[in-house]
């Protein structure tokens, strides 16, 4: 994107969900969700096919986003304790005249109060009991809901519905606190606002009648195994046992899980409308772009949630609508990534310096000179854990360093990644390049924890433990334990639910390596939860 002057800057307005799949929104394909907010902005922007997260987590993909930087550079490959970047995008679109604001999930951590660059925040995070969207809840007089985003633990995957009416649920309230913000805002600047649904993340409830929008008797099974057996890798297994969702499959509940999952989608997209319109006539001088920090498994191959490098966790949706730069009804199928956001932004704000990370490109320049061969990368974890991918578009490289183990998809024949080529014939030239092509961006980088002189850096194989029960996620509010506490008679209970977690007690060496490059403590999660999300 040409820089822009401080006549001609665009507003910007980022609409963000948690966990959504790039699959979910029905002008791109998707004949059975209902999307028609989406699939306007389909019909007047452009669309990147091949948009991918730089992390399939949120803490570690929102961190890329918000620095430019990939989590092999910034340390944040997890979703573990980081602190705010000297340089935020938002710092930089402030600093350059734009009034910043955002409202709902930002999952920044370490302080996750402080701005992080924002003039003005409407705070809310999905484990805090004391936030904004919370202290909203109470004065409607819905103060008794402890569970406001779902039931988690051993409810976690399980559909349900809403405890709160449609006007009350999270989703309302982050396009009620957007559309206030455009009502107020001070008219003499070009605003940034974000506006960030905690959904369609887990636990998938959405109010009635919403939550009952789709049926599972509508909905496709989820995909089988591969051909060559399965797919899934050591995050896989570790995701399924944390979840739940170790036990064998069940047809019926993962029919029921896509149809609650493309409920909230569909409540998402309706308030997405909402925002849109409260534009009003400053709607084509603003740079519009829906993208999402991940996606989620939903069952397909035996998976469920993110933390795997498949595209249904992947590759996300990311469609841009800007009339002045972003031809409509675009169709571009270069890859692309959440890092290439801070070059678009900044340059559409005629922000000073270059791109904090070189490879990351501004989308209005891809999209006016599509290439075939563009390579965007991703990363989840690091040492013992680290899961890697990088692809051209066309073909798929993954690494799991606790398996020891290579995959290569052909993309452009094989869609829905069921044919692993990494000891196929047909594909070592590929394989190399892309292997090749990923051990430089480490090397150049000097990212140690990946490759060595020689490949792959070898930690040796990483087992689960043979309890089923040994990793299991109990993320239970902590009113739920007094309340439990406080039952009448021998209804008591007083011992709090606990899960014992190999990743920290058994296996120190493995918590070391998700800390990464910060140095932290090793340290067991904090009252029974993970450190953040799931």
């Amino acid at each position: 994107m040409p820089r822009a002057d401080a006549n001609s800057r665009p507003n910007i307005l980022l609409l963000f969900t948690d966990q959504q799949r790039a699959d979910t929104i029905a002008a791109l394909g998707n004949p059975l969700i209902k999307t028609p907010v989406l699939d306007g902005l389909v019909r007047e922007g452009t669309s990147f096919v091949r948009a991918y997260t730089p992390s399939p987590v949120c803490v570690a993909a929102r961190h890329a986003l918000i620095t430019g930087m990939p989590p092999h550079r910034s340390g944040v490959v997890d979703n573990v304790e980081e602190a705010p970047p000297a340089r935020s995008l938002m710092q930089a679109l402030t600093d350059s005249g734009y009034q910043t604001h955002g409202t709902g999930k930002m999952h920044f951590t370490g302080d996750p109060r402080r701005p992080w660059g924002f003039e003005t925040r409407d705070y809310s995070e999905e484990l805090d009991e004391r936030d904004d969207f919370r202290t909203h809840l109470e004065r409607a007089g819905y103060g008794h809901v402890i569970d406001a985003h779902g039931f988690r633990s051993e409810y976690y995957y399980l559909p349900q519905p809403s405890q709160l009416p449609a006007h009350l649920h999270h989703t309302t309230w982050v396009a009620d606190r957007s559309i206030d913000f455009l009502q107020r805002r001070d008219r003499n600047r070009p605003f940034f606002l974000w506006s960030s649904f905690i959904k369609p993340h887990p636990p998938f409830e959405t109010p009635n009648p919403w939550g009952r929008l789709y049926r599972s008797s509508e909905m496709p099974d989820p995909l089988d195994a591969s051909e060559d057996g399965s797919p899934l890798g050591f995050w896989n297994r570790l995701q399924n046992r944390y979840k739940y969702m170790d036990g064998g499959r069940n047809a019926h509940l993962a029919r029921t899980q896509r149809a609650a999952y493309y409920g909230a989608i569909s409540f998402i997209d309706h308030h997405v409308g909402r925002i849109l319109a409260a534009l009003g006539p400053e709607r084509d001088n603003t740079l519009i772009v829906f993208a999402a920090d991940h996606g989620e498994m939903l069952g397909d191959f035996g998976c469920y949630g993110k933390r795997c490098m498949l595209d249904p966790a992947a590759r996300i949706p990311l469609i841009v609508r800007y009339p002045r730069h972003f031809p409509a009804g675009q169709r571009c199928a270069t890859p692309v990534s959440l890092l290439d956001l801070f070059p678009t932004f900044t340059a559409a704000a005629g922000a000073a310096g270059p791109a904090p990370y070189d490879g990351a490109e501004d989308l209005a320049r891809i999209a006016a000179a599509p290439t075939s061969r563009r390579l965007v990368f991703s990363q989840f974890s690091q040492r013992s854990l680290g899961l890697y991918m990088i692809t051209d578009g066309e073909w798929k490289y993954i690494y799991s360093a606790a398996d020891r183990r290579e995959w290569l998809y052909h993309l452009a024949s094989d869609p829905l990644e069921r044919r692993n080529l990494a000891a196929d014939r047909s594909g070592a030239g590929d394989l190399g390049r892309l292997r090749g092509a990923l051990w430089e961006i480490f090397r150049r980088d000097g990212y140690r924890w990946a490759v060595d002189r020689s490949g792959w850096r070898d930690y040796g194989v990483v087992e689960l433990p043979s309890d089923p029960r040994d990793g299991v996620l109990f993320q239970d509010p902590p009113e739920l334990a007094a309340g439990l506490a406080n039952l009448e008679g021998a209804y008591g209970r007083t011992r709090r639910a606990t899960g014992p977690d190999w990743l920290w007690r058994s296996r120190p060496q493995a918590m070391d390596a998700v800390t990464g490059m910060h140095g932290f403590p090793l340290k067991e999660p904090p009252s029974g939860r993970q450190s953040h999300d799931d």
